[in-house]
């Protein structure tokens, strides 16, 4: 059993976003894994950060996999959801399925660092950020 994941987009495959064979690009993919991305780590950081421009997040490790074609048209939601928690990085796994068929359409598993980007190097989860992450993890 895990806990609910979290809505982080919902869209649309537009035609302009698709190559010659009417399936939705690899560039499109990322892009909207990318936005979903910044919901869930927006929902982690919290509002106190918001206005910190010292800490950001650096992706490390982002990996997809594509298992059914997306076609021009198809309406798309990403569900995310952490998966593993580390003492300044965050592991997390988004699913992109269909909005009406439910369909996997594809998954990403992205590992990202707590940034300090005036010092250039990873910095430890703050401990409301944590708490955030956690309460997506799964629930064992």
């Amino acid at each position: 059993m895990s806990s609910q994941p979290l809505t982080t987009y919902v869209g649309v495959a537009h035609p302009w976003m698709c190559d010659t064979m009417g399936h939705m690009n690899v560039r499109h993919y990322a892009a909207m894994f990318d936005d979903a991305s910044f919901q869930l780590l927006g929902h982690i950081a919290g509002l106190e950060t918001e206005s910190e421009k010292a800490r950001g997040w650096a992706d490390v490790r982002s990996e997809t996999e594509y298992k059914h074609e997306t076609k021009a048209g198809a309406l798309i939601t990403i569900r995310s959801r952490v998966v593993k928690l580390g003492r300044s990085s965050v592991t997390f796994e988004q699913i992109m399925s269909g909005t009406l068929d439910d369909v996997v359409h594809a998954v990403n598993r992205t590992v990202t660092v707590r940034f300090d980007l005036d010092a250039r190097a990873a910095t430890a989860l703050e401990p409301a950020a944590r708490s955030r992450a956690e309460a997506l993890l799964p629930v064992e």
